[in-house]
């Protein structure tokens, strides 16, 4: 019978519990959510990221006017040569755009304004540039409250298919915001003066004439490259856009901002022209001279040797710079170009005509001139 008894008290407890709910207060009515107004609500999470990123971003974007002063004997007329894009840099009124957007025309006057989302337009000037890597920093009289910098990210672990933004003024249409993906990594676009710009960013999110000079971001508004080029039959928007990467941009910016131009690496050394070298069956960048008292010449390597004859014989072949190999000019200067003045590089070396063992040799870098 125990069985029944407590079978009968948990049937005698959820009678009394029924009884409580139909005998009880009944409760409140709760009213269904309201409809919002906001259009946002409605919005995919990336849609509100992207509306965040544009919002705060575009308010360091800016429109630069290239203008070319004509003078006569009664006037001084300007005349537009060229505009582009760029973004603050700092809060002391560094702007940063593509060099061929503030680039000179040989023998011409030329004034530069940069026009700021609030409205107002300030003169600029040039306070240094980097033709090699297509960057060029100018300067305005804005005030700190009116400079807002834009974050600077990282390139060196991007990944093909992640969201890009880029904001600029395609076509003279200001502060125009366009999406997509990065499309590749590491590729290779050839500044004015022929230069290679390694590391480029490709991506598909329109760029077109007049988005040079402006920031590429990431889906949290950090720039990760400065929109340089673009690949069209057509010169306009055909889904291949070029930016130079983030880590190059941190390089090179403050250097121009303190010297004015990309203090240069070099192992102090003149180097015979490619075509000699294949001519003569010579695999490796012949070294010509070893400038006195140089780095090179301070490692121990040596140029082309005369003899008291007049006799010529070769000297010391280059064929690796830090590990990588290197076949022409063009590329030990890309190589060079990713270290600093004062770096120490290993260079492997083959002296004479005959031998084929590599030699190593560790230089420092000293600051050289470069075209």
């Amino acid at each position: 019978m125990k069985p029944l008894h407590v079978t009968l008290t948990i049937a005698a407890l959820a009678v009394a519990a029924i009884g409580l709910l139909l005998s009880g207060p009944k409760p409140a009515h709760t009213p269904a959510p309201a409809q919002s107004d906001d259009p946002a609500d409605d919005l995919f999470p990336f849609e509100r990221n992207t509306i965040r990123v544009y919002n705060e971003a575009s308010r360091s974007v800016v429109y630069i006017t290239n203008r070319r002063v004509l003078r006569t004997f009664s006037r001084a007329e300007e005349r537009p040569q060229g505009s582009g894009t760029g973004f603050v840099w700092d809060r002391e009124g560094h702007v940063i755009t593509n060099y061929h957007v503030v680039r000179r025309q040989r023998n011409a006057e030329q004034r530069l304004y940069v026009k700021m989302t609030n409205g107002r337009s300030f003169p600029a000037q040039v306070i240094g540039h980097s033709v090699s890597k297509d960057l060029a920093v100018l300067r305005i009289a804005a005030k700190p409250e009116e400079l807002v910098p834009l974050r600077m990210g990282s390139s060196k672990r991007l990944r093909v298919g992640q969201s890009v933004l880029a904001i600029g003024n395609p076509f003279g249409f200001d502060v125009t915001l366009t999406t997509g993906v990065i499309s590749a990594i590491g590729r290779q676009i050839e500044a004015i003066n022929g230069r290679t710009i390694e590391n480029v960013i490709q991506t598909d999110a329109a760029i077109n004439p007049g988005n040079s000079g402006g920031p590429l971001l990431d889906s949290r508004g950090r720039v990760i490259g400065v929109n340089t080029a673009i690949v069209s039959p057509s010169g306009a928007y055909a889904g291949i856009g070029f930016a130079v990467p983030a880590d190059t941009v941190k390089r090179v910016v403050p250097q121009l901002i303190r010297y004015g131009r990309v203090r240069t690496p070099g192992l102090g050394v003149r180097l015979k022209p490619d075509l000699f070298a294949r001519r003569n069956n010579i695999t490796g960048i012949i070294i010509h001279q070893v400038i006195a008292d140089g780095p090179a010449a301070r490692a121990g390597l040596i140029g082309i040797q005369t003899s008291e004859g007049g006799d010529q014989y070769l000297g010391d072949v280059i064929v690796r710079v830090a590990g990588q190999r290197v076949d022409g000019i063009e590329e030990l200067l890309t190589v060079l170009d990713r270290y600093n003045v004062g770096d120490d590089v290993e260079i492997g070396y083959t002296r004479g005509a005959d031998e084929k063992t590599e030699r190593k040799a560790s230089v420092r870098l000293e600051e050289v001139e470069r075209r």
